[in-house]
């Protein structure tokens, strides 16, 4: 007997707990930036704060997953919680310091999200021969930014208050709660297969008493991948915490700058399933450095010409490979260590991403409030590290062991 919620096929609970998650979760406070400027009076460098807090959450958020022996699906359920609760604490606080703690927390819940979906999912869609469906997955984030971005739009030519547009916003993510709850639900309900293939709870929930069964080494964890997503970390957090404002500053006229985080959405979205049929043809590697270029060219657009089309093509070469590096690198996680390492290699290599988009925010909150820099400084140092880190990804190497182990935990 299905239950209502598995109505709802694996691949777009995915998409909808990572819509939640991300889109609303860490990158609602983008779109959302600009009317806290208008009507609470914040400035740019004290968003840059309640960025890094988002970040150092989402750092602390991986880094708790190495120590944690919570089941992806348990992270993932309480994730989704954390940020449905701390989106709304956003609407409900007025005060500045508050903000900090609960962009913080919304970090924390958001690595949960993102770690508990991309192990699960990614697992559960290799089991069933359906890995190019991982594009629909991660294609959630495209659509959370996307629908973060037009809500924050309407509200914002409404006359929305942004205490108002969190609440709103904070109503949505429970919705997509309800949506993505499948994941968590018995697999026979949830997710069925052939009896031939093994179930997923058979190696975490039910351990096979030790003279029948060896457990297998947990292999070590692959430095190369964590190194190079860090330098990816840093690249492309700046415009993407910034262009709104960027473009306010540009053009005041809310319907054109407000259009640069829903562009950013949709070439997201649309990224990941483009790249799914890539795979056929290229390595995950050349994939990744390909983006990661394409990525260095939008950050140092705005740096170079001072336009709103220099805005709106940024948004669209950043937001057309972020998710695409996101997908094949958490992919190459578990060919890398296999099943049962892949949950720690992707905290890991999460948290080295989350110190890399950390330090990019504080960089620019500390110079730019110290000594006046613009934000194209920060750009063109994005940018070379960007196009130094492609060159390694060429050479990375990984031993598929998807098929050679089994463990997904729900």
């Amino acid at each position: 007997m299905s239950s209502r919620a598995s109505l709802i096929p694996l691949p777009f609970a995915g998409l909808l707990a990572l819509a939640v998650a991300m889109g609303i979760g860490r990158f609602a406070f983008t779109p959302i930036l600009p009317m806290m400027q208008a009507d609470q009076g914040l400035s740019l460098a004290q968003g840059g704060w309640l960025a890094s807090a988002n970040y150092l959450g989402y750092l602390l958020g991986a880094l708790l997953v190495t120590h944690l022996s919570w089941s992806p699906a348990r992270l993932l359920r309480t994730g989704l919680w954390l940020v449905v609760l701390m989106t709304a604490a956003m609407g409900l606080d007025g005060h500045w310091a508050g903000w900090i703690v609960w962009r913080l927390l919304a970090g924390v819940a958001s690595a949960w999200v993102m770690i508990g979906t991309a192990s699960l999912c990614i697992a559960r869609l290799n089991a069933q021969g359906k890995e190019r469906h991982s594009g629909i997955v991660f294609a959630g984030v495209g659509c959370g930014i996307t629908f973060a971005g037009l809500a924050c739009m309407g509200l914002t030519l409404l006359g929305t208050t942004s205490s108002h547009a969190w609440l709103w916003l904070a109503a949505a993510a429970l919705l997509g709660l309800i949506g993505a709850s499948m994941l968590w639900r018995p697999s026979n309900q949830a997710d069925p297969r052939p009896a031939t293939i093994p179930r997923e709870t058979d190696t975490v929930d039910k351990q096979a008493p030790a003279s029948q069964a060896t457990p297998a080494p947990i292999p070590p964890l692959h430095w190369g991948l964590i190194l190079c997503y860090g330098v990816y970390g840093f690249g492309y957090i700046l415009p993407a915490t910034f262009l709104p404002a960027q473009a306010r500053l540009l053009v005041p006229d809310p319907w054109l700058f407000s259009l640069a985080w829903p562009i950013f959405g949709l070439a997201s979205a649309a990224s990941t399933l483009i790249a799914s049929r890539l795979a056929r043809r290229f390595s995950r590697q050349k994939i990744w450095a390909g983006a990661q270029i394409l990525m260095a060219i939008g950050v140092l657009l705005p740096a170079l010409w001072h336009a709103l089309a220099a805005i709106l093509l940024a948004a669209l070469c950043v937001g057309s490979t972020f998710m695409v590096i996101t997908m094949v690198g958490l992919q190459e996680a578990q060919a890398a260590v296999g099943r049962i390492g892949a949950k720690r290699q992707m905290a890991a290599m999460t948290a080295s991403f989350a110190m890399g988009q950390l330090i990019g925010p504080l960089f620019f909150s500390l110079t730019h409030a110290l000594f006046g820099a613009p934000l194209g400084f920060a750009l063109v140092l994005g940018t070379l590290g960007l196009i130094a880190g492609a060159l390694p990804i060429l050479r990375l190497r990984t031993c598929d062991k998807v098929t050679s182990q089994t463990e997904i935990s729900p």
